[in-house]
């Protein structure tokens, strides 16, 4: 019926396809971790990634000793090289960066505080903090690398869900991630020609796989296999593309989470454009964490992986054939309804008339207007709320 997959899409030029992404939200989570990734920590496929995160957990081991029983050894200068003695250990650990945060703050220690002071002085504040911590008792993670390293520290409970997991249930339906299967890392919008190019060279400079001592970030499109769901106002299709992105740290220094979306398009900083139904799903690293992944969290990857387009296209289709303003009366009167001010009514409507050509009627329309004026919002916190109204607008529609 003119909504559907894009089974034979016609491509413009050799280049890829022809996008609108002033059309749905942008999303700038994958930008900021390619930017702040370093070269190191990116990857060109999966199983490079697979086989560095792996290799790294099957050198380590974790445990749950008495805060009581470790001894700091701090004849160093400087504080962060530290070693600590654990109990029944057949060698000094050396506390990462991350892991000496991890111990500063189990025992109340402001650890850019010890991290200032000569090592025999932060070696005592700590020594003193872990005889007399009341919870008397943490988990250990230790990996052999050359030297034993302590990566983390946390409470017993702590439910680790290992970054090799997670590599493996994103294998299980993107292969290798570099176009084996559906499923691989993103093109690149022009911006000059407006066109999406499926088939860019996987580099360290478009890559979108990481992984650093303490996380794995990755983000993967089905970007050859575009969605048409409607027209735009010039008549050609208004296409998207499927991606996810998920991520997690096996030492606590994040969740674990997947975030599911639709997009029109990757750009080479790595933002993502025209983004529409973004879906999210955490998991804490709490007593429960392993099967709470097994059982939802890798499950819900792979339905969203096999499933159909369709659900998410009549979504559109029926937001575009849901009328609900003809005059500027009805315009206004069905923002201010929905908690819009009269200055931002009178925004929405003129963004819809600058892209349409046209005022909004659709919930569609008015819902690519507020998304439209949430990106000139300049504070965080008002450009998500906009946001979110714009989503909850849409879910109403039936």
């Amino acid at each position: 019926m003119g909504v559907q997959e894009v089974l034979e899409p016609v491509r413009a030029g050799k280049g890829g396809w022809k996008v609108d992404v002033g059309r749905g939200e942008r999303n700038g989570r994958v930008s900021s971790e390619w930017f702040n990734r370093p070269d190191d920590e990116r990857y060109l496929s999966l199983d490079d990634l697979w086989a560095n995160v792996k290799g790294r957990s099957e050198r380590s081991r974790s445990r749950v000793v008495q805060t009581a029983d470790i001894r700091v050894e701090a004849s160093r200068d400087n504080a962060e090289r530290m070693q600590l003695i654990l109990p029944k250990a057949e060698a000094p650990v050396a506390p990462t960066h991350w892991a000496f945060g991890q111990l500063a703050s189990i025992v109340g220690a402001p650890a850019s505080y010890l991290r200032q002071l000569p090592a025999p002085l932060a070696g005592i504040n700590l020594q003193y903090g872990l005889s007399n911590h009341r919870a008397e008792q943490v988990k250990t993670y230790e990996t052999e690398d050359g030297r034993t390293e302590l990566r983390a520290v946390t409470g017993p409970d702590y439910g680790r869900i290992h970054d090799h997991e997670l590599v493996e249930a994103v294998q299980r339906i993107a292969g290798n991630g570099t176009g084996d299967t559906r499923w691989k890392v993103p093109g690149v919008l022009d911006w000059s020609t407006g066109v999406y190019n499926p088939d860019v060279e996987i580099s360290r400079d478009t890559t979108t796989l990481y992984a650093s001592d303490r996380d794995v970030f990755l983000f993967l499109v089905d970007d050859h296999n575009p969605i048409e769901a409607g027209r735009l106002a010039d008549g050609s299709p208004d296409l998207y593309f499927r991606g996810f992105y998920c991520w997690n740290s096996e030492v606590g220094a994040k969740t674990l989470g997947i975030a599911s979306f639709y997009l029109r398009a990757v750009c080479q900083n790595r933002n993502l454009w025209g983004v529409e139904d973004f879906q999210e799903i955490t998991i804490r690293h709490s007593k429960y964490a392993a099967s709470r992944f097994a059982h939802e969290a890798a499950p819900a990857l792979t339905r969203f992986a096999n499933s159909s387009p369709m659900g998410f296209v009549n979504g559109i289709r029926a937001a575009r054939q849901q009328i609900v303003a003809r005059t500027d009366e009805e315009r206004d009167d069905f923002l201010r309804k929905r908690g819009f001010s009269k200055i931002e009514a009178t925004k929405i409507i003129e963004k819809v008339l600058i892209e349409e050509h046209r005022p909004p009627e659709s919930i569609f329309d008015f819902v690519q207007g507020i998304t439209r004026l949430a990106r000139d919002k300049t504070q965080q916190d008002a450009r998500l709320d906009m946001e979110g109204r714009a989503k909850k607008l849409l879910d109403r529609v039936g």
